[in-house]
């Protein structure tokens, strides 16, 4: 074969080299962009799951279970014996207990939930209690802030709810009615019950859920 010959088998070989080479590349680059997309959708269900799931905003349902929604012991179940008597209160969010999806996308659904001495209720509050535990929407009437202290009363010499934006207060034994301060009804009451030792709920809240502008 002559150097001539030589050289023309060459250079096709090498082209048919390169053209594989080309198209091995090419695949590689298909793969990664497949590959890419895939993490892409990956990475948009992970964005919409971190998203709050269906039911996280409604209100409370009967049946649902209550958790802590706060403190080292937040989305734990609440027992009777988590419940000191007398209190002071805890805070808890209603959980589906079929999805175990928390109702907390909405501020809304926060509850204040406290042991009172059964003998202290009066008759519709001790309807709505289970061992003498009630519970209560956390949202103040007045401006919609949240219910933080348990403290004596300005007005008496019981502890009560209170809010510290304007001062309301409220007493738990008697449907949180109000006691002193610019709030212009009780909060919202839970009925509750007793499910394999864990509190849940027996209805939906009684009254107005936090304040009026609120709607």
């Amino acid at each position: 074969m002559s150097r001539t010959s030589f050289n023309i088998a060459s250079s096709s070989s090498d082209n048919i080299a390169e053209t594989e080479s080309c198209a091995e590349q090419t695949r590689r680059t298909l793969l990664l962009g497949a590959l890419a997309t895939t993490a892409c959708v990956g990475c948009s269900t992970r964005t919409r799951a971190g998203e709050d799931p269906p039911g996280s905003d409604e209100r409370p349902q009967k049946g649902d279970r209550l958790v802590f929604s706060e403190g080292d012991s937040e989305g734990k179940l609440i027992t009777a014996a988590d419940l000191t008597p007398g209190g002071p209160p805890v805070h808890a969010w209603p959980q589906d207990p079929k999805t175990s999806v928390v109702r907390s996308a909405s501020r809304l659904n926060e509850i204040l939930i406290i042991r009172l001495d059964p003998a202290e209720l009066d008759e519709q509050t001790k309807a709505r209690a289970v061992d003498g535990i009630v519970a209560y929407s956390a949202i103040c009437a007045h401006a919609g802030c949240p219910v933080t202290a348990w403290v004596k009363s300005d007005v008496g010499d019981k502890e009560v709810f209170k809010c510290m934006c304007h001062n309301s207060e409220y007493d738990p034994r008697a449907g949180a009615q109000v006691v002193f301060g610019p709030a212009p009804r009780r909060l919202a009451a839970l009925p509750l019950a007793l499910a394999d030792g864990s509190l849940s709920v027996a209805g939906g809240f009684i009254g107005k859920v936090g304040a009026v502008q609120q709607g």
